[in-house]
């Protein structure tokens, strides 16, 4: 009887597939599929049913005549990548960009804006603003506790009030109500940088309430400030305070004073997890960080209240060899003019060009060169050459780092950073294998972030699925042509419809907001 029950059980089931995949849409075959788990691959055939994965099997599927075939034989499928910390919202937000495609075509189907401390802070109006015109990438957003600052205090460079604090809080309330992953903070940044940490925990136990994560950009990942190693210790305190899963944002050992500090990190990550926190982190795959110059070189006390109340300071001839000196420093720590590359101005003539060679080319100090351009525009970008490859190994090779891009214009990152990985890490050095790559590019990803439904090609779940070819995908975007979109993506489905196909974009926008669960 015990036989029988179990041979009717699995006849069921195998009736069920055939029933699901005879309503199918696509019917995907032959791939080499990555689930989205650390497991090795397997081939197999995934069904589509409208938004959804119906079927996953080693059946012929030959009885089923509707769907639309796609022969994937010598091609990956995986999870559409998840990228948790993008700058893309006002991509999303416009008619000509809102498709995305610098991420579809890097295997990504779900981006993660609001991080840095910075994002919307009215998560209902935000979403009303990207759904007017559709977009091409599933959305997610963390609420930055600089925006929650500036809302309520500007760009002051001091504590909060205990009615301030409770303000942000009621606002944080809101936002993780109406789904937001977590609290972000960009403590290096104005203004987050002028908080204190109890204000970042008041906060962070808000999200924490809500079961979100606490992402941040430390307060320093080099010496300007505290140093690199007390602002990790930072961020743990705050993490284990408010009893919250902290997540370290690109994270990174920037400049020649800490460089080789990786080791250090990593061990006290790995200690604080053995007594039971919560910690993650996500790294982009380039040697070269990326903001604009004033964060960059330009100290934070001086850029406090208004743009004016800055350029007024720059002036002042009792505050400019302070600023002067500290900017010098800035430059050193960073490597010196010869490793910062302007990426983005509004004087096209500067980019591609070192702040060296600009300094020679005004026959101006580069002290005087940044201060040139910090007058003339707030949206001069610069790239700095200011990491080691040895720590973005250490970091990589870390089962708790996943990938990220944190794109930005004027940095190939913003285009290239997903298969970049893939090319130059997992098929050119062997650094990590196939399966980690893609478990922390969708699987892992979306675990640490709370996403449901995604990251994992398991029946049920909604179709984001990337197809590529092992032999193509790689990044063609480098720090001259910043822009150009990348390579090997096949096929890309975003919530079941077809995005990319036989390698061009079909201009589907199917991308769906993706809340906190």
């Amino acid at each position: 009887m015990i036989r029988i029950a179990l041979l009717l059980l699995l006849l069921t089931a195998f009736d069920v597939a055939y029933a699901e995949s005879d309503r199918a849409i696509y019917i995907i075959e032959s791939a080499l599929v990555y689930d989205g788990s650390d497991n090795p691959p397997d081939t197999k055939n995934i069904g589509i049913c409208d938004a959804r994965i119906c079927d996953i099997s080693k059946l012929s599927h030959s009885q089923i005549n509707n769907a639309m075939r796609i022969d994937a034989k010598g091609l990956i499928l995986s999870p559409g990548f998840i990228d948790p910390h993008t700058h893309s919202h006002s991509e999303l937000k416009s008619k000509d960009l809102n498709s995305n495609l610098n991420y579809l075509f890097q295997g990504v189907t779900t981006v993660v804006n609001g991080n840095d401390g910075g994002g919307p802070v009215d998560i209902a109006e935000a979403l009303n603003g990207l759904n007017q015109n559709g977009i091409g990438t599933n959305y997610a957003f963390f609420v930055g506790h600089g925006s929650l600052r500036e809302v309520v205090m500007g760009t002051k460079k001091r504590f909060s009030t205990t009615n301030e604090l409770k303000q942000m809080e009621l606002l944080l309330e809101t936002a993780m109500q109406q789904g937001a992953l977590g609290l972000s903070s960009g403590l290096y940044y104005v203004p987050g940088s002028y908080a204190e940490t109890s204000e970042v925990i008041a906060l962070a136990k808000v999200a924490a309430k809500h079961g979100g994560i606490y992402d941040t950009h430390l307060r320093d990942e080099s010496t300007f400030n505290i140093g690199f190693i007390p602002a990790l210790q930072e961020a743990i305190d705050i993490a284990k305070a408010a009893n919250i899963h902290l997540h370290v944002a690109h994270i990174k050992a920037l400049g020649v004073d800490v460089w080789g500090q990786s080791k250090q990190a990593i061990t006290l990550i790995e200690k604080e997890q053995e007594k039971g926190t919560r910690i993650t982190a996500d790294q982009y795959p380039w040697q070269a960080s990326g903001t604009n110059i004033r964060s960059a070189l330009v100290p934070k006390w001086a850029m406090a209240d208004s743009n004016d109340a800055f350029l007024a300071r720059l002036e002042d001839p009792n505050l400019r060899s302070k600023i002067n000196l500290q900017i010098a420093d800035n430059i050193r720590r960073r490597g010196g003019g010869d490793r910062l590359l302007i990426t983005a101005a509004k004087d096209s003539s500067w980019e591609g060009q070192t702040l060296a060679q600009l300094g020679q080319l005004w026959q101006a100090s580069e002290v005087d060169s940044v201060v040139k351009m910090v007058k003339e525009s707030r949206r001069t970008r610069v790239a700095s050459f200011n990491m080691q490859d040895d720590d973005i190994q250490a970091f990589m090779q870390k089962d708790w780092v996943v990938t990220s891009s944190d794109g930005t214009n004027g940095h190939p990152r913003k285009y290239a950073s997903f298969p970049r990985k893939y090319h130059h890490y997992v098929k050119e050095l062997e650094l990590i294998s196939e399966a980690d790559f893609i478990h922390r590019s969708t699987g892992k990803t979306a675990s640490i972030l709370g996403i449901k439904e995604r990251g994992y090609i398991k029946n049920g779940y909604k179709a984001d699925i990337v197809i590529f070819n092992p032999s193509t995908f790689r990044g063609l975007a480098n720090f001259q042509n910043w822009n150009t979109l990348s390579q090997g993506v096949e096929y890309l489905f975003v919530n079941g419809q077809l995005a990319i196909d036989k390698g061009k974009s079909t201009g589907v926008l199917a991308g769906e907001y993706v809340a906190r669960k």
